[in-house]
């Protein structure tokens, strides 16, 4: 259903360590440079994250209520997508890295964080069950 997520940042190279670190952490991700502006791209799978300057030369802000979600494949690639933000400038947010929701649905793995300049994100694995 979307296309990208384009995130404000205002120390772009720090960002890129952060968001390289993650995706690693995912399996990889291929990156580029805007060649006229101060951001860059990392696509996968179709999708496409974009963090850079704000083009309106504004200081970049996080939004409130505001979440992006990755995909991961295992609990242990979400713990390590989250130890990646971790050691790249990240902070966890919200209850530590588990299993939510243990119901007949088989529950939901989930791992928060916020990047250096303090967009949440979020690592989700549907358990399944029944």
């Amino acid at each position: 259903m979307f296309s990208h997520v384009h995130l404000g940042s205002n120390d772009v190279e720090r960002s890129k360590r952060f968001y390289d670190a993650i995706m690693d952490a995912l399996g990889g991700a291929k990156s580029w440079k805007d060649a006229d502006r101060n951001r860059w791209f990392w696509q996968r799978d179709g999708a496409m994250l974009i963090v850079g300057e704000p083009l309106d030369k504004q200081v970049a802000s996080d939004g409130n209520g505001m979440t992006i979600g990755f995909a991961v494949d295992s609990p242990e690639q979400g713990d390590a997508w989250h130890a990646a933000g971790l050691a790249h400038g990240g902070t966890a947010c919200e209850d530590p890295p588990g299993i939510r929701d243990k119901g007949s649905r088989g529950g939901i793995y989930l791992a928060y964080l916020r990047d250096p300049d303090g967009n949440k994100l979020c690592a989700l694995k549907m358990m399944g069950g029944a």
